[in-house]
């Protein structure tokens, strides 16, 4: 199993997010946010949103930072991307 981060760039909320994936399946990532107390209304169909508050703790916890590009390439090569078009 390998859980991805990218980097907390995104505006949201008076703060920045990241978001974390799973290569493998989603059970894994549900698995690896409940274990970090992420709650699962942060899950939008094939990741998780979490603010940059959080960033240094999931990677502690064993999440691999990856660039946004990298992070969408491992999505979308996981099979697992579901495409802005349908959410």
């Amino acid at each position: 199993m390998t859980v991805l981060i990218d980097q907390p760039i995104w505006p949201a909320h008076d703060t920045v997010w990241a978001h974390i994936v799973s290569d493998a399946s989603l059970s894994e990532l549900h698995e690896f946010a409940a274990s970090a107390g992420v709650p699962r209304r942060s899950f939008d169909l094939d990741h998780y949103d979490v603010p940059a508050r959080l960033w240094t703790e999931l990677v502690e916890r064993g999440a691999q930072p990856v660039s946004v590009r990298e992070f969408v390439r491992r999505l979308e090569a996981s099979g697992l991307r579901v495409p802005q078009r349908d959410r």
